[in-house]
């Protein structure tokens, strides 16, 4: 009987957070959930802080510009060498 209890108890303290976070959602009219992530979150552009995924992009974009494969020579051309 006391696991029962206990176990209401914690299901109504959940219920009750649950609630307490989205409140501004439900009573809003065009309510949703903050963007929390740092793409979108102007002080961080500001600073020139992005996400691992997008400063990943921007590497490979720049090292993708660098590498020239005309260039590209399996044998090395060196003078006195065999």
């Amino acid at each position: 009987m006391e696991f029962i209890l206990v176990l209401g108890v914690a299901i109504a303290l959940v219920a009750l957070a649950f609630v307490g976070l989205s409140i501004r959602v439900l009573l809003e009219k065009k309510g949703k959930f903050p963007n929390l992530h740092i793409g979108s979150n102007k002080h961080m552009k500001q600073r020139g802080i992005t996400c691992a995924q997008t400063f990943d992009k921007i590497e490979q974009a720049k090292v993708k510009r660098q590498l020239t494969f005309k260039k590209l020579s399996l044998i090395d051309e060196v003078e006195g060498g065999c």
